[in-house]
């Protein structure tokens, strides 16, 4: 009987324990999934060649419309692209978190008026893979 008494005192820890881990990895895992849906959208921007010497009086409102998308969480992150070691940006890629917003983003974007952007395009992004995949 003090067996028995034993194994219900172990059986109890035992399911506490493992609530307990359970719990806690949940917590774990929700703290570190990447901010990345499952489905995103980049927008892909292509420069005109004297982009640093134009871009000037536009910049200001180029990156105001930025990141207020990135604080209304709609735009995760955005920045120059080009060739390996570039020093003059021949792009530019966004990435967004639902159509509308990267739509919003062109539409309200001041290099699109300012002929800063030659051509834009958006293609959907489906992420399967991400360093969060433990």
């Amino acid at each position: 009987s003090s067996e028995l008494s034993m194994m219900g005192i172990f059986g109890a820890t035992t399911r506490a324990s493992l609530v307990a881990f359970a719990s806690l990895q949940t917590r774990k895992y929700s703290a570190t999934t990447s901010r990345l849906a499952a489905t995103n959208y980049l927008l892909h921007y292509d420069y005109i060649p004297d982009v640093l010497e134009k871009r000037g009086p536009y910049r200001e409102g180029h990156l105001g419309v930025a990141k207020k998308l990135i604080a209304e969480g709609k735009c995760l992150s955005g920045g120059p692209t080009g060739d390996v070691g570039m020093e003059v940006p021949s792009g530019a890629l966004f990435v967004f978190t639902d159509l509308e917003s990267a739509k919003l983003f062109v539409k309200e974007d001041p290099y699109i008026d300012a002929g800063i952007v030659t051509s834009h395009k958006i293609v959907e992004w489906n992420v399967v893979v991400s360093k969060d995949d433990n």
